[in-house]
């Protein structure tokens, strides 16, 4: 039997919108454990679902696993399941599943999630996080095969959002600001082990380049390595570099919104 159902939205904390899909799988499968990803996903923000899921995947039990960011609900884009690593993910075909299926090993099956009988009825077209996917959630936790939510589609035509990009070259690697998390930290594309290649280690000092400004960061294990107020970069959690302000909102203070560029080196 499936061990978890996960749940990923931007819906936020405010409204009843996340008791609603709680309660859909509670009444269909109330044995299953429900962990709760996040939602506090900004608005629409696909990208940053995107990149919490991915991170959040490898610590998470195979299972069924819900994204719904969703912008475009109630037009065109359709739902989607998708079979990874002992893992289904459901959610809408708009690239938000697409990073966290590539870290599960990569699509191995897909269906589009058409068949109504598997809905709630009414279905808002508005709300299929509560109407679409919490009740195929529960009903593939009870042993529904996959196979019956719909027709089966070509991996290959899955939306997939572009990966971050990285590029080591003259003595620096150049990559891009993933995302920016609640503390206003910016994580780089650039992960520690490419600062390592370039012959930067722990304790010294970066070259940091924002376009055309340039900083000289101290690179450390964690902010807390600098007085309140400073700025610093470090490997984070996921491996990754990481711009931070002890006690403070890196991506504000730089002007460092998702998709800017970046570029690091040894400082001289």
């Amino acid at each position: 039997m499936t061990s978890v159902i996960t749940l990923l939205t931007d819906y936020g904390l405010e409204d009843g919108y996340v008791a609603a899909c709680h309660g859909v799988i509670a009444g269909i499968a109330p044995e299953a454990r429900v962990i709760d990803v996040c939602h506090l996903i900004p608005a629409g923000d696909v990208r940053r679902g995107a990149a919490v899921l991915a991170q959040t995947i490898p610590y998470l039990p195979e299972g069924i696993h819900i994204g719904a960011v969703d912008p475009g609900a109630g037009g065109a884009r359709r739902a989607v399941a998708v079979e990874a690593g002992g893992r289904v993910f459901i959610g809408p075909d708009n690239g938000l599943l697409s990073w966290a299926v590539h870290a599960s090993g990569g699509a191995r099956a897909a269906y589009e999630i058409a068949n109504d009988a598997h809905f709630l009825r009414p279905a808002s077209p508005t709300f299929p996080g509560r109407d679409v996917f919490a009740p195929v959630a529960g009903r593939l936790y009870g042993g529904l095969p996959v196979a019956e939510l719909g027709p089966r589609l070509p991996v290959s035509r899955l939306v997939t959002l572009p990966e971050p990009t990285t590029l080591l070259r003259d003595g620096s690697v150049e990559g891009e600001v993933v995302s920016v998390d609640r503390y206003g930290n910016t994580q780089l594309s650039i992960g520690a082990g490419d600062l390592q290649s370039l012959g930067v280690r722990v304790s010294d000092t970066l070259g940091v380049w924002l376009g055309r400004r340039q900083l000289a960061l101290p690179y450390r294990e964690t902010y807390a390595a600098v007085p309140p107020g400073e700025l610093v970069a470090f490997a984070d959690s996921a491996g990754l570099i990481a711009i931070a302000v002890n006690c403070g909102d890196a991506a504000q203070r730089l002007g460092l919104p998702p998709g800017a560029h970046v570029r690091l080196s040894p400082s001289p």
